[in-house]
């Protein structure tokens, strides 16, 4: 099997986990875990993991002239990422996390033509105008009164800044990753998050009972942890060797569909006109803006 073969299965892989922690995450904030302690739990859990297992890497220093740029994805993959978003999920609900997250690709695509000077064609200027149109109907108009979810305009807010946090890391990482093992880069990468995010999670992370958590819960922080964040992690860093970054943003396309029915199926959320009018712009304006000519079709995709 080849190595792109095995990229795409590992984005496949990376997004079906991140389809079932919208609901998975959801069910133990803030109930249990308040959402900037469970961000602490993510990076020290992550960052362990990645050191245990790159014993079995190759020994890399990280360059001196790569440490700001080391920094600047820590800040916007490990840090504002993910405390907006768990912050978000927190005051909303799954089905509007899936589908806000899947503007990711839209905002790739603004910040390479800011970043990388990519030429933006009039087709994905109109899907961008679509798809972030789905976003704001969601914000302002997606509100529902429940008791899990108390600022859901708001939470719809934080997971748009979410998007556009790991959109800017797609386009950062890029750069690096070819430089360093995923191993090396990823234990270093996690171990700055975690200064990163003390002075925003500790408070809340001292705040965990414990010996009062029941096993459902247990399992969740362990599947958040071990999959939504060292699997999905690690899985997307390979993919990035071999794809785009803008290709392995449009893996994005398959959270909302197992989002949606994972949320729906176990009874953490429900379908609403607003949602279901605001995920069809999204999906059509990602469509619009993603889809490009043959003729101009990378041959690294």
């Amino acid at each position: 099997m080849s190595k792109r073969t095995l990229a795409i299965f590992a984005a496949i892989g990376a997004t079906t986990i991140y389809g079932l922690n919208h609901t998975i995450a959801k069910g133990v904030m803030p109930i249990y875990v308040p959402p900037m302690g469970f961000i602490m739990l993510r990076v020290i859990g992550a960052s362990a993991l990645f050191w245990l297992i790159s014993i079995f890497g190759p020994k890399e220093k990280i360059d001196k002239k790569d440490f700001p740029k080391m920094l600047l994805c820590a800040l916007l993959g490990m840090g504002f990422n993910m405390l907006v978003f768990f912050k978000g999920l927190s005051l909303s609900t799954p089905i509007n996390s899936a589908v806000l997250v899947t503007t990711t690709p839209i905002i790739v695509l603004i910040l390479s033509a800011i970043v990388l000077k990519e030429h933006i064609g009039n087709r994905k200027i109109i899907g961008i105008g679509i798809g972030l149109l789905g976003a704001l109907g969601l914000i302002l108009f997606g509100a529902e009164i429940r008791q899990d979810a108390p600022n859901i305009p708001l939470g719809n807010f934080l997971i748009l800044l979410n998007s556009i946090f790991y959109g800017a890391y797609l386009i950062v990482v890029k750069t690096l990753i070819t430089k360093y093992h995923p191993f090396t880069f990823m234990k270093w990468l996690f171990t700055v998050g975690i200064l990163i995010c003390l002075p925003f999670g500790y408070q809340e992370l001292t705040q965990i009972e414990w010996l009062d958590l029941p096993i459902e819960a247990v399992g969740a922080i362990a599947f958040v942890i071990i999959g939504t964040t060292f699997c999905t992690y690690l899985f997307n860093i390979f993919a990035l060797t071999q794809l785009k970054a803008s290709t392995l943003s449009a893996f994005v396309y398959v959270q909302p569909l197992i989002g949606i029915c994972y949320a729906i199926g176990t009874g953490q959320d429900r379908l609403t006109t607003i949602k279901i009018i605001a995920a069809c712009f999204v999906m059509l304006g990602v469509y619009l803006a993603s889809k490009k000519p043959i003729s101009t079709v990378d041959k690294k995709v």
